[in-house]
């Protein structure tokens, strides 16, 4: 029998949520790996993108001792028909997670999960993890599947969104400063835990590109 994650109870609350109550997460176009390639990325991104091995891992070996988590939101929400349609299930509501995964006090991902009733139902203890991996508490159980990534550009206004909803106090007077994307990639694929459905999305913000660079200066 696989033991179940440690319940975990810290929890820090940013200024907002940067998915919306809506929940339409999957109205963007995705697009497969192998179209990835036609499409212009920055140098530094690309690696992120399409690199193999857990994404939080690779981001705490760039980092060393200053990497960190923290819980952004997490809420039950109503699954908009595009959701149901990516997850292929019929529920009509579920439970959304937000984790910013960040190098000291500067965010570099956003990993963001959907699990619909269903799966909650059989696996409660997915709202229990607080600020715990979810990519790393699957890598050690049994029975889970996932899909190919797909990859996205995400439109103006998100990308404004998750930069202004993660700045700590200590980045507002610089913010006027600090040019903010066009857009942000990010990457989704779907997992099956023991045949019950859910949705993990990363959204890769400007930052990643200087956590090498951070974790070079630490070591």
């Amino acid at each position: 029998m696989t033991a179940m994650p440690p319940k975990r109870t810290t929890k820090i609350s940013l200024p907002t949520s940067t998915l919306p109550k809506s929940t339409e997460l999957d109205a963007t176009h995705w697009l497969p790996a192998e179209r990835l390639g036609q499409i212009e990325v920055d140098p530094p991104l690309r690696p992120w993108l399409i690199g193999k091995g857990l994404l939080t891992q690779r981001i705490k070996e760039a980092c060393g001792a200053r990497f960190g988590r923290k819980l952004v939101h997490q809420w039950p929400g109503l699954l908009s028909p595009a959701l149901q349609s990516s997850l292929k299930v019929t529920d009509t509501a579920g439970l959304f997670r937000e984790v910013a995964l960040c190098c000291g006090e500067e965010p570099l991902v956003l990993a963001q999960t959907v699990v619909p009733d269903s799966t909650l139902s059989v696996h409660p203890w997915l709202a229990e993890l607080g600020e715990t991996s979810l990519g790393e508490t699957l890598n050690e159980l049994t029975g889970v599947e996932r899909s190919a990534y797909e990859y996205a550009r995400l439109p103006p206004e998100e990308a404004l969104s998750s930069r202004q909803a993660l700045r700590g106090r200590a980045h507002n007077e610089r913010r006027d400063s600090v040019a903010e994307p066009a857009t942000l990639w990010a990457r989704r694929a779907r997992i099956r835990l023991r045949g019950a459905p859910l949705l993990v999305r990363e959204v890769f913000l400007p930052a990643l590109g200087r956590a090498e660079a951070a974790g070079r200066h630490d070591a």
